[in-house]
């Protein structure tokens, strides 16, 4: 956000002191503002509180709109049927990204890739994205993708291999439009369906079953 501020600040300086136009100061004032206004929206964190059952319940990991919940056969982790429940994030949503269950992160890497539009079923395999396995103590592994989009080129993981945290817990940061990717065990419980708009920490996706 720094850079961001210190960029219209230089722009509109040298326009007002260099360029004889008092309506193009004006104009590019406005327009500046509202970059502004938007980053300001876009790089928020209200840290919502999760404050549902510590475990069987997947907790709901980002805001943003369902765009996907179908059986996928997953063969990078698992190789076999999961549920797979995606969220997708436009601009104007906030961006901060939370654990969806409770248990230790087993794997947590980023994988270079393209910046396809993050609403596209490709975007899920093929974009810029980071991919985080989650072991629970009693309800099977969990896969979270967080998945970069047209516009997002920096993907921020606060989590790290072995440890154990809570559902609700920071886990991400991206920046600009992108999706969040759950694959959850076939037998889950999905409470969400295509199109509904979703809350970080708030809306319950869904309910895993004991191993």
């Amino acid at each position: 956000m720094s850079v961001a501020l210190i960029a219209i600040f230089l722009i509109n300086a040298i326009t007002f002191f260099f360029l004889n136009s008092t309506v193009l100061a004006i104009v590019v004032l406005v327009v500046s503002l509202v970059v502004f206004g938007i980053l300001l929206n876009f790089f928020r964190e209200t840290n919502p509180v999760y404050e549902g059952e510590p475990h069987g319940i997947v907790n709901c990991p980002t805001d943003g709109k369902i765009v996907v919940v179908e059986k996928v056969f997953e063969n990078k982790f698992f190789h076999r049927e999961c549920m797979q429940v995606s969220i997708f994030m436009s601009p104007f949503n906030e961006h901060c990204n939370w654990m969806p269950v409770t248990g230790k992160i087993v794997h947590a890497e980023h994988v270079n890739g393209n910046f396809h539009a993050a609403y596209l079923p490709k975007s899920s395999n093929e974009n810029e994205r980071s991919e985080i396995v989650i072991e629970t103590p009693e309800h099977g592994t969990v896969l979270a993708k967080q998945i970069a989009g047209a516009l997002a080129r920096r993907i921020v993981m606060y989590v790290r291999e072995g440890e154990e945290l809570p559902a609700g817990a920071p886990l991400g940061f991206i920046k600009l439009g992108s999706r969040m990717d759950l694959l959850l065990p076939a037998d889950a419980e999905i409470f969400v369906k295509v199109g509904d708009v979703v809350k970080a920490n708030r809306t319950v996706i869904g309910r895993l079953n004991k191993i």
